[in-house]
């Protein structure tokens, strides 16, 4: 029985490198995959899922208002999906979770989304809000705050080093502008929680 999975992380933890090889894991096998990611990240050029550690892939990429149940469906007439692998899922919309649930419920075939679960302000972004309240399977892809603590947090900092505490919830980056941290550090970059 197919499943809709979601497994998040804070940045560079790795996702993008697991939701790699597991689909390579399928195609040595002879089944197809198909991957998405989101188009307003294009930091490993467009339409491409890339690891830090120097794996990639080409992938379709999804936009804000895009139908996925479609989009998977016009896919599989030509030829069959083995499993769909969805990369930077936080800027899914709520909606494309749902086309998603329904690809898993309807077409049977299993969804897995790799993607952030909160932002810099320590705030779910509203496509991994639906994937947790949604996703059949969740787990945490596991990374370390610099004191050696599980890293749970994610901080963006600017040229200087200096950490930003407002601004939009979207802004691409990687190492030069988010670090990932323990609740602890992050609590103590940010001057405490946000209510103070």
């Amino acid at each position: 029985m197919a499943k809709l999975f979601f497994n998040y992380s804070t940045m560079n933890a790795g996702k993008s490198a697991i939701l790699l090889q597991a689909s390579h894991n399928y195609r040595e096998s002879g089944m197809d995959t198909y991957l998405l990611t989101a188009a307003i990240d294009g930091r490993a050029g467009a339409g491409q899922i890339a690891s830090r550690i120097g794996i990639a892939a080409s992938a379709d990429m999804f936009r804000a208002g895009d139908n996925l149940f479609q989009r998977i469906s016009d896919r599989i007439t030509k030829g069959p999906v083995a499993c769909v692998f969805v990369d930077e899922a936080q800027f899914l919309e709520p909606q494309q979770v749902w086309q998603l649930a329904r690809v898993v419920d309807d077409l049977d075939i299993p969804v897995i989304c790799y993607g952030l679960r909160v932002d810099f302000r320590g705030e779910l972004f509203p496509g991994s809000a639906t994937l947790l309240a949604l996703a059949d399977d969740m787990r945490e892809v596991r990374t370390i705050c610099h004191c050696g603590r599980k890293a749970t947090m994610v901080i963006r900092q600017d040229g200087e080093g200096r950490v930003i505490t407002e601004g939009a919830q979207v802004q691409i980056g990687g190492n030069e502008s988010y670090v990932s941290l323990c609740r602890r550090h992050w609590r103590e970059a940010v001057g405490d929680c946000p209510d103070g």
